[in-house]
């Protein structure tokens, strides 16, 4: 299958392109300086030049809080930038999958959010994804929106890897701890997609690790685990309120999802994240060695 991958520059984007290479995909990945998503007539030519069975969309305005400042920004990326996606793809006939996420619910469900549960997103980047969200449902006649949460992965910045810097230089860390959502390793989203894009089961799915934690439960995960593996963790951790830390954009206090599309479709769930996150933090070892 001919495959094109926005965002390939991402953290989500470099482990796509490996796995579906891996899996023998012919694989175009597009990075900001190869494809701006908000030049419409620039993301026709490359999508009718490459004419992919699929195109993938990671390429996203991701900056949480910055967003609320940077409104117009923030929906020019992830809305017009998705919507021009989508119309290219369509031109060639193209499944086309958007990459979404937990911000577009308002987190202050009960229960874990289901697939077709009113949306309800209460930051600017929330409201941005969602809007990206309904232009691919109104524009794409074949698509697969796969909302997820909690991304990490050994390519560019995280949670993980700032948590055990932090665990290895400082005597003691606070983490909240009234938050609680699903990690989601890179490499399992990766290859959770690579298994959708040979189906023609279209619509929304949510795509995370198993199981759910607060990012204080996480954390403590996190230095368990890079113990056992030889990492010197000197920090105390401490559970902490939300309060305690005001951020500009608001945090879900619920971002867990349960993967009914995933069951009712007959596709693998991806595995609990206690394992996703040994996976990675045995890939981050070796890939330091």
């Amino acid at each position: 299958m001919r495959v094109l991958v926005t965002g390939a520059a991402g953290q989500l984007g470099m482990d796509l392109v490996s796995v579906l290479q891996q899996k023998g995909h012919k694989v175009l990945g597009c990075d900001r300086s190869a494809l701006d998503i908000t030049d419409d007539e620039q993301c026709q030519q490359v999508v009718e030049s490459f004419k992919p069975d699929t195109v993938i969309h990671c390429a996203a305005y991701t900056a949480v809080d910055a967003a609320e400042t940077d409104v117009d920004v923030a929906h020019l990326v992830n809305a017009v930038g998705t919507r021009n996606m989508a119309v290219a793809a369509e031109k060639v006939g193209a499944k086309f999958v958007y990459i979404s996420t937990d911000y577009v619910f308002n987190g202050r469900s009960d229960a874990p959010y289901q697939e077709y549960d009113n949306t309800d997103p209460q930051s600017v980047y929330g409201k941005s994804k969602r809007a990206g969200e309904v232009l691919v449902q109104s524009l794409s006649s074949r698509y697969f929106i796969v909302r997820t949460s909690w991304v990490y992965g050994i390519h560019g910045n995280n949670f993980v890897k700032t948590m055990l810097r932090l665990g290895q230089e400082k005597p003691q860390i606070q983490v909240v701890n009234d938050q609680k959502g699903s990690p989601t390793y890179t490499v399992d989203l990766a290859s959770f997609l690579e298994e959708l894009i040979r189906t023609e089961k279209f619509g929304i799915y949510h795509a995370s690790n198993s199981g759910e934690c607060t990012w204080f439960e996480f954390t403590k995960a996190i230095f368990e685990e890079a113990g056992k593996l030889g990492f010197k963790i000197t920090a105390q951790l401490e559970p902490c309120t939300t309060e305690q830390f005001p951020r500009p954009a608001p945090r879900p206090g619920n971002s867990v999802m349960d993967h009914l599309s995933i069951r009712a479709n007959g596709l693998t769930d991806l595995r609990p994240w206690q394992e996703g996150l040994a996976e990675f933090l045995k890939q981050l070892t070796e890939a330091k060695k």
